[in-house]
């Protein structure tokens, strides 16, 4: 009786490579979609995020005279706010009123801690841009080296 050699199978065990490849793939195909889908109507309860630095105007100024704000702020790039209150469809106005989220201390003169604030469509977008995001990354990574 001769015992049965069992030869070890080479190429049969998948590259390690290749499954990371199609797992990059499964996890980034959505937040690619995703920020390449069009903005929908701004509506109350949204997020959005500002588009960049801009000066915009609090909705009472009275509650932040005493931290040395007069009438405006600046809203620092992708700063998240919570829309409080839309223009009615149809309407000329453009306002919208959006309260400032993710912030715990006050930097004069960036917005402080959950200010209320007047902007315009123009300031905020609903979607963080990943492909900026990772464009401003790499520069940086590279502008630094």
């Amino acid at each position: 009786m001769n015992p049965v050699q069992q030869s070890p199978r080479q190429g049969a065990e998948p590259p390690l490579w290749s499954i990371a490849a199609a797992a990059a793939v499964i996890l980034l195909t959505p937040m690619l979609l995703f920020s390449l889908a069009p903005d929908g109507p701004i509506r109350d309860g949204d997020t959005v995020f500002s588009t960049g630095a801009h000066k915009v105007p609090l909705f009472k100024p009275e509650q932040h005279r005493q931290a040395g704000y007069d009438a405006t702020c600046l809203l620092d790039p992708k700063d998240p706010m919570i829309v409080l209150h839309t223009p009615a469809e149809g309407s000329d106005e453009e306002d919208i009123i959006a309260q400032v989220q993710g912030k715990n201390t006050i930097e004069w003169p960036f917005c402080p801690p959950q200010a209320e604030l007047i902007i315009k469509p123009y300031h905020v977008t609903q979607q963080p841009s990943m492909i900026k995001d990772l464009r401003d990354g790499f520069l940086r990574l590279f502008k630094s080296s």
